[in-house]
């Protein structure tokens, strides 16, 4: 799994990073830093549907094990999408273990810019007691919107299991 970092995470970690190997948009994921009441966070957008997760509060522990930090919020972000335990680990295995590259185009930053504006408009549903946001995360992938992997104005929920069916022999 390709996980795009934005330039501002790869100065936050110091570690530039290389392009990746085309794949499909499916199996990857663009990643941010950014600042939630006023603490160090982490923004996941799939890029194929514009699905996000956030990670409140990320420690420079998690920030050094990024990799395995997205992954876990990856399969918990989709368990949470209400996709079945089996085919989230399918994905994940079909996908393969991550790999650090630069972000997807810019069409997927665009839409992760977005995603990241939904994620400030409902700021007040972050629990300042938790990292995982399951809450915010709904509100967020529950607006309408567009994202790089469908031409209409949908969900990114209803995108994601719209990407899930289409790719449906590519991902498991």
């Amino acid at each position: 799994m390709q996980l795009g970092l934005t330039w501002p995470l790869q100065r936050l970690l110091r570690q530039p990073v290389p392009y990746g190997e085309p794949v499909p948009r499916a199996w990857c994921w663009d990643l941010h830093c950014i600042t939630l009441h006023g603490r160090s966070s982490l923004l996941l957008v799939h890029c194929a549907s514009r699905y996000a997760c956030v990670r409140f509060d990320m420690t420079p522990a998690d920030w050094a094990d990024l990799p395995a930090v997205a992954m876990e919020e990856i399969r918990l972000g989709l368990l949470d999408a209400g996709l079945a335990p089996e085919r989230v680990e399918a994905y994940c295995s079909a996908a393969g273990a991550p790999i650090l590259t630069r972000t997807h185009g810019r069409r997927e930053v665009a839409f992760l810019n977005r995603a990241w504006d939904d994620v400030m408009a409902a700021d007040l549903l972050v629990d300042r007691s938790e990292q995982r946001q399951p809450l915010l995360n709904s509100a967020v992938n529950s607006r309408p919107c567009r994202c790089a992997g469908f031409a209409s104005t949908d969900t990114p929920q209803a995108f994601l299991e719209r990407c899930f069916s289409e790719n449906q022999d590519v991902m498991e």
